[in-house]
C-alpha cells in the first residue's frame, strides 16, 4: 500500500495531508495566498483570478513534492493520523510534533 503522501504527490491531496502540512503551506505559500485573495477581492469575476489560483495550486503541490521527499516518514505518520482522528489536531500531537521537527518550517 502507497503512503498517504505518496497519493498527495501523485494526484490530489487529501485533506489529512493538507491538514498536516497547513503551517508549511501557510508560510511557504502567503505571497501565492496573498496575491489570489487580493485578486478576488479586487474583481468579482472569478474568471480574473484563475492564474493566481493556478499559481497557489502549483506553490502547494511543490512544497508537499519536498515535504514528501524529505521527510516522508513523518508526514506520513502525521498525516495517518489526521485521517485516523478526522482532521483532529488534539489527537496528534505527538505525530505533529516529530513533523515539525524534521521538516521544520
Amino acid at each position: 500500500m502507497g503512503s498517504t503522501v505518496d497519493a498527495a504527490v501523485n494526484g490530489v491531496p487529501t485533506s489529512s495531508v493538507l491538514m498536516a502540512a497547513a503551517k508549511h503551506i501557510g508560510t511557504k505559500c502567503r505571497g501565492e495566498n496573498v496575491a489570489f485573495l487580493k485578486c478576488k477581492k479586487d474583481d468579482p469575476n472569478p474568471e480574473k483570478c484563475l492564474d493566481k489560483g493556478r499559481q497557489v495550486t502549483q506553490c502547494v503541490l511543490h512544497l508537499l513534492k519536498d515535504l514528501h521527499q524529505n521527510c516522508t516518514k513523518e508526514l506520513d505518520a502525521y498525516a495517518g493520523c489526521m485521517y485516523y482522528h478526522t482532521n483532529e489536531f488534539d489527537f496528534c500531537r505527538k505525530e505533529q510534533q516529530e513533523f515539525e521537527k524534521a521538516c521544520p518550517l
